[in-house]
């Protein structure tokens, strides 16, 4: 399996008292919520994400015993034109992304043609390098396509995504998207500049909070909560 963290993914669960009370391999096209649901535990909130020293990347989850049907997987969607019988390269990506805000607004971030969603919007992150903290990723990838020094808070939420598609280069993937997201601020925003010259982003900009839903976001953060949450409810 081709990925871009060698050293593998492992999710742990937290009980209440932060005690490490169970922790599997996250596989190709494995989901949180169906491995640790399969040991017993319902996940409740992502609370960490690291790259330990022999370069695992570790996810940790506030976790409560499970009570009723364990998660299962679902059905590997694929992209149109892509026929049943057609087998993929296995390729999961791990990539890091923030939600970030100041006093000009949330930061948003174009899709340029090298992707499927060119004219697209999302927020400003991407794969992780070789041996990358989510951290160290997410810092340098805002940096690279908007110009912003950003402050991280909280992590907001790890989404785990599974289907059959074709790569922009038209190679046909079996592909897991992991995407860690954060909360950020940026305390001396400044005029967007775009760092990452030959990169897959088009453009980026401050959009007030209010503005949101005029710009098209892909699939990924068209439902993010913490997204929704700072539109006025008079501009939803």
């Amino acid at each position: 399996m081709r990925t871009n963290v060698p050293g593998g993914l492992v999710v742990v669960a937290l009980d209440a008292d932060e005690q490490r009370v169970a922790e599997a391999r996250l596989g190709h096209g494995d989901h949180p919520d169906v491995v640790l649901g399969a040991a017993g535990w319902r996940i409740e909130s992502p609370v960490f994400a690291t790259v330990r020293d022999d370069g695992t990347l570790e996810v940790g989850y506030r976790v409560r015993e499970l009570d009723g049907i364990r998660p299962r997987l679902e059905h590997v969607p694929r992209d149109a034109g892509v026929g049943d019988d057609e087998v993929g390269e296995p390729f999961q990506r791990v990539a890091a992304y923030a939600v970030v805000t100041s006093e000009r607004g949330v930061l948003l971030t174009q899709f340029n043609s090298q992707t499927h969603v060119a004219g697209d919007w999302g927020l400003p992150g991407g794969g992780l390098d070789d041996g990358e903290s989510p951290v160290e990723g997410v810092h340098r990838e805002v940096w690279e396509e908007t110009g912003q020094r950003i402050e991280l808070g909280e992590l907001l939420t790890v989404q785990s995504q599974h289907w059959v598609g074709r790569a922009p280069s038209g190679v046909l993937e079996d592909f897991h998207a992991v995407r860690i997201v954060y909360a950020a601020t940026c305390p001396e925003p400044v005029d967007v500049v775009i760092h990452d010259v030959g990169g897959t982003t088009s453009d980026a900009r401050w959009v007030p909070a209010e503005r949101l839903g005029d710009y098209r976001l892909t699939s990924s953060w068209r439902h993010l909560a913490a997204l929704h949450a700072l539109v006025p409810p008079s501009s939803r």
